[in-house]
């Protein structure tokens, strides 16, 4: 149950972080009021994740998959631009994520 938390609390951070985008600085009010709403799911949803998984272990998924999905979102909807730095970046966030998942401690 835990890591279902965890993946709600993703998607959570990541359309918030989205809608921060359109917020334009939060001079646009729905938008805003989606990212503060977002990011209340987001936290939320990981405080009750770590009920059950080791705190390591759910905060570098919630931000590694998240980072990573941003600048999925970023490439593909939003016109930015993938370089071997920002592959490069991924590879990494994805290997720490897995390196600290070995451990399997909770």
């Amino acid at each position: 149950m835990g890591y279902l938390l965890l993946a709600g609390a993703i998607a959570a951070e990541v359309a918030a972080t989205t809608a921060m985008k359109y917020s334009d600085g939060f001079s646009r009010l729905v938008p805003a009021l989606l990212t503060v709403l977002g990011y209340v799911v987001s936290f939320t949803l990981l405080a009750q994740t770590l009920r059950s998984v080791s705190i390591g272990t759910a905060y570098a998924i919630w931000a590694g998959v998240g980072t990573a999905a941003i600048v999925a979102i970023g490439i593909v909807f939003l016109g930015e631009g993938m370089t071997l730095a920002k592959a490069g970046g991924i590879a990494l966030i994805i290997v720490g994520v897995v390196v600290l998942n070995l451990d399997g401690a909770h």
